[in-house]
């Protein structure tokens, strides 16, 4: 249920509080406001609420670990009352724009977990002490679960909820904080509705929402009187500075600010340096008016800085804050206003500032909506606390939930996903979000409207990549600044930067590769199983433009750090950013691939330049690729490179959208140069890619099946390291289908890591425990059993295949290599289910693994993750085989236990989640339904099975390809929207992979409107 409150400018409203307001002083009424102990913007916002109430004749009484003259010296009230109480921590940030994700659990866990049976009864009992009437909370779980004891009615008052922004956080969690994310679900789904601010993330938890307007602080004083009182002349250009507190190591120097520009720094600590242009702002200062008087502000997204730049149409210049994803949202609802321009952080610390305030001045804020949200969000209170509202069923915030919450900002915003939005809240542009019907993978290819001609190769009918070409064409023209700016409707704002990618008096090289659905396999890979893999219909295409330096069209802020001169530089562009909370553009001068001695760099010294900026870390993924290329094959990069990305293969869902990424680039930029690579070895170098630049710990199987997979066949592969035996023809009727289970999945999380660390642990026993078994036989012991002649000869080869065997084992490179029945006897009952790294770093050394490392305080699974990979290698050869034999019910029902084995392996490593154990959960109740179905001939769907690596991800089904086979699957897609609200996204059909798509080399044949190379 969604509703709306507010609007306009009060009229009828105004007079509804005077009523109220003479009520309310005869008999007011008690709230307990309880505040999130995230950063001081909850806090001013609580204020403007509060402070309505109060006029109404109502007693506050506000919780909140904030200080208390951020409430006093805005309200000193007799009816405000304060208690200091930390119920909650936010997210704990390791400095003014960096979010700490796991300490931000760990913290939450001691705060409002470990005490929480104690929390729960101080709290109740103060309730009921103070007779309130209504409990509200901005945004403290717990306050919604006491109320619910107290017997009271709860509402939430926010733009964002906590499970939404920790749900991201999982990825990196010890499994003891996976509790968390329901637990606060739960406490959620006790609240009468949500109190919905604009530029809100999807809140799932609620059952109600009432939308507001923008709950503002009012100015106090004029522009020209706080000008005045500051010395400052009107026509003087003012840049307010404020990060709600910054590290008092920030040098602020007069360089960094254009010729006539002045800066006032709020919250600046005593020992920060600042520039004679540079003003320190009392610490009481109030920062509305500033804002009013400024000409622009520089700082972080946060609600009450993002409503007021809004409200007082002042240009914001942000820098993003790391994973925190309220973000992505109020930045959208920004750009919908024209109201913000982003800076990189390398710009940001290195004081090249010139750009970006100017292109800050050339926006015309248009927000024009009301401000009165304060007022009515009071209204709406009041109404709660006298019964006044629809009591909508109770539903659980968890049983809504389930393992469906979603797991990153990428994952609420995909296309499946059914929900309302406003018109600052449309989708990035993204071949998975926002194709038009006729450019969808599997739809009927079109021409590309001769924009763009091939001059080499062939698109081969694709879709995706017709509309890809019709994008490169449209580039300039679309991302015009000006015609932008003075639109209805902002362009998205990766196409600003892709305008000025490309120069048409040149060839472009495009290549394309898929994703893929891990039919058998798995995480097998790194200890060298055969895997079958099927590439997917949805793919990643990458446009390469080689550039001389004297001919780039550098974005305005890359030529201030270049000072004039030329050098070559690397510019990349992202669609689809904003699907993933990422910065749209990456930039960085070939010259960085060097260090200053002229060699390359290690890949530990580029994990760490990526790693400087996180919004930028998806470029390690595509400039990764010219640096292994200059390692490994003496790559010379003499001119520039300009990359332009757009991938359909959606991220977080286990069907390898990095793999596609870097096999799509590094196919791209060795077309570009002319430079032949053979597609096994051009797989290997993007593993190297993914391995030693990103830290992803991923085998060979990913990068294989985007380069050397052919469409509708399964490419089978010995993972040792990449060697293809086969593509085996998928036999046609035989159907695999993908459902995303709505979990993100990541190779580069914890739980992935910690597995192969597992699975090398057991490795390295085996290896400790064949040394000892060799010591055990000799041949004396053989021949003491008193055996003559031939017999004794046999025996002497039995203990040297024996001995070969052992010593096989002793330097054992890959555990696919021991059979099952062998490790059974020999092994099984040796492996422990699970080590201390310091204990097992003692007894064995090192695990040899060069890609992870193991952490000596950590306990690891080691039975369950070396026993997987060895009973895997048998299961997928078995599966094989099973392909080849006579279509029958029998073959099918074979094929899919083998998958159904496979899942609950892999799950025994610590891999699972409820989402993907729910799927898997379901095929199997289609089966038995069907096969109950008397009337039925054949079966339809028969087994499935978790694919890629990584909790969460997509689901491989297999069944038979019919039309009772899709209704089927179209049933386990409702089954489970219902159960967790999460509708599956459907991976079907299959394509080429790099090696068979080849390249095309494209020209512009019609020109488009000249466009204003952005300043970003």
């Amino acid at each position: 249920m969604r509703r709306a409150a507010g609007g306009g400018g009060g009229g009828d409203e105004s007079e509804a509080m005077e009523e109220e307001e003479g009520r309310g002083r005869g008999g007011g009424l008690v709230f307990a406001y309880y505040v999130t102990g995230h950063g001081f913007g909850h806090a001013t916002r609580v204020v403007e609420v509060a402070r309505h109430l109060i006029g109404a004749g109502h007693a506050v009484h506000i919780v909140t670990g904030a200080p208390e003259f951020i409430f006093r010296r805005e309200m000193d009230s007799p009816q405000l009352s304060i208690r200091t109480a930390l119920l909650d921590c936010g997210a704990v940030q390791s400095d003014a724009l960096t979010v700490d994700r796991l300490a931000s659990l760990e913290l939450y866990s001691k705060t409002a977990v470990v005490p929480r049976a104690s929390i729960l009864r101080a709290e109740v009992a103060w309730l009921r002490s103070i007779k309130a009437n209504l409990v509200v909370s901005d945004v403290v779980p717990i306050a919604c679960q006491a109320a619910a004891q107290a017997g009271l009615p709860s509402v939430c008052v926010s733009n964002f909820s906590w499970d939404f922004i920790y749900s991201e956080y999982m990825t990196v969690a010890a499994p003891r904080h996976r509790s968390i994310v329901w637990q606060i679900a739960e406490d959620y789904s006790n609240a009468l509705f949500v109190v919905r601010l604009p530029g809100y993330c999807p809140m799932p938890a609620f059952r109600d929402v009432v939308d507001v307007p923008l709950v503002v602080r009012c100015a106090r004083r004029s522009r020209a009187e706080v000008r005045q009182e500051l010395g400052i002349g009107e026509r003087e250009n003012i840049l307010l500075f404020n990060f709600g507190g910054q590290d008092s190591k920030w040098s602020l120097r007069d360089e960094f600010l254009p010729p006539g520009w002045k800066c006032w720094v709020c919250g600046a600590p005593d020992e920060q340096e600042l520039g004679s242009r540079f003003m320190r702002m009392d610490r009481d200062a109030y920062t509305p008016d500033l804002i009013a008087a400024s000409d622009c502000m520089l700082g972080k997204i946060g609600y009450g800085t993002v409503s007021e730049v809004l409200a007082f149409r002042v240009p914001f210049v942000f820098i993003r804050r790391d994973y925190f994803n309220e973000e992505p949202f109020l930045r959208k609802m920004l750009d919908f206003y024209r109201g913000a321009v982003e800076m990189n952080r390398r710009d940001f610390f290195s004081g090249r500032w010139a750009p970006y305030l100017g292109r800050a001045r050339e926006l015309k804020p248009r927000f024009d909506g009301p401000v009165n949200g304060g007022e009515v969000v009071a209204r709406i209170l009041q109404d709660a606390a006298v019964g006044k509202v629809d009591a909508p069923l109770r539903r659980s915030g968890s049983r809504r939930l389930q393992d469906a919450i979603i797991f990153g900002f990428q994952m609420q915003r995909h296309p499946s996903r059914e929900i309302q939005l406003p018109d600052w809240y449309a989708t990035s542009d993204t071949e998975s979000g926002s194709l038009p019907a006729h450019a969808r993978p599997g739809t009927a290819a079109g021409g590309s409207d001769d924009v763009v001609q091939i001059v080499h190769g062939s698109s081969q009918g694709l879709a995706d990549t017709a509309w890809f070409l019709r994008t490169l064409g449209k580039l300039d023209e679309e991302g015009d600044v000006l015609a932008s700016d003075h639109a209805d409707r902002p362009q998205a704002q990766e196409r600003l930067p892709a305008a000025g990618l490309f120069r048409w008096d040149d060839d472009v090289v495009v290549c394309r590769a898929p994703g893929r659905l891990d039919v058998m396999g798995g995480i097998a890979d790194y200890s060298g199983s055969l895997v079958l893999q099927m590439p997917i219909r949805e793919a990643c295409h990458v446009a390469v433009q080689l550039q001389p330096a004297t001919k780039q069209r550098l974005w305005k802020h890359m030529t201030a750090r270049h000072g004039g001169a030329f050098k070559p530089a690397v510019r990349i562009v992202s669609f689809g950013s904003e699907l993933a909370n990422r910065a749209p553009t990456f930039d960085m001068d070939v010259s960085d691939f060097f260090d200053a001695q002229g060699k390359p760099i290690s890949y530990e010294a580029a994990r760490a330049y990526f790693e400087q900026d996180p919004s930028r870390k998806w470029a390690a993924y595509v400039a990764g690729t010219l640096l292994v290329l200059i390692r490994e094959r003496g790559v010379e990069f003499r001119d520039g490179l300009s990359i332009l990305v757009s991938s359909a293969v959606p991220e977080g869902k286990g069907v390898s959208s990095s793999a596609a990424l870097e096999v799509a680039t590094m196919s791209a930029v060795t077309a570009a140069l002319g430079v032949d690579i053979a597609p096994n070895d051009l797989a290997t170098l993007c593993q190297m890619v993914e391995n030693y630049v990103v830290g992803a710990p991923c085998g060979i199987m990913d990068q294989m099946a985007a380069t050397c997979g052919e469409a509708n066949k399964l490419l089978a592969m010995v993972c040792q390291p990449a060697d293809v035996k086969e593509h085996i023809n998928i036999p046609s009727h035989v159907r695999f289908w993908g459902l995303d289970s709505g979990i993100r999945h990541s190779v580069g999380g914890s739980d992935y890591g910690s597995v192969r660390v597992g699975t090398f642990m057991g490795r390295r026993i085996i290896q400790a425990e064949a040394a000892k078994y060799i010591s055990q036989i000799s041949v004396p012991t053989v021949e003491a059993n008193g055996t003559a002649g031939p017999c004794r000869a046999h025996l002497r080869e039995v203990y040297d295949s024996e001995l070969r065997e052992i010593e096989q084992e002793i330097n054992l490179n890959y555990l696919c290599n021991i059979p099952p029945s062998r490790y059974d006897a020999l092994y099984a009952g040796l492996i422990p289910a699970e080590l201390k790294g310091q204990a097992f770093f003692e007894k064995y050394g090192s695990h040899n693994d060069p890609v992870t490392r193991i952490k000596l305080e950590s306990v690891y699974k080691i039975r369950a993750p070396t026993s997987h990979p060895v009973y895997e290698n048998s299961r997928v050869k078995t599966f094989a085989a099973l392909l080849t034999a006579a279509n029958s019910d029998e073959q099918l029902s074979a094929l899919g236990e083998l998958m159904y084995q496979s899942h609950t392996s892999y799950s025994n490593c610590g891999l699972g989640s409820k989402g993907t154990d729910l799927l898997v959960s379901l095929t199997k109740h289609m089966q038995r339904c069907t096969l109950e179905n008397a009337y039925k001939n054949q079966g339809t769907l028969f087994g499935a099975k978790i694919s890629g690596g990584g909790c969460g991800g997509t689901v491989c089904i297999i069944g038979r390809d019919s039309q009772e086979a899709y209704e089927e699957i179209s049933k386990i897609q409702q089954l489970y929207v219902g159960l967790t609200g999460h509708k599956p996204y459907l991976f079907e059909g299959s394509s080429p992979g790099a090696a068979q798509f080849g390249y095309l080399r494209v020209r512009r044949t019609q020109k488009c409107a000249h466009s204003t190379v952005p300043g970003i």
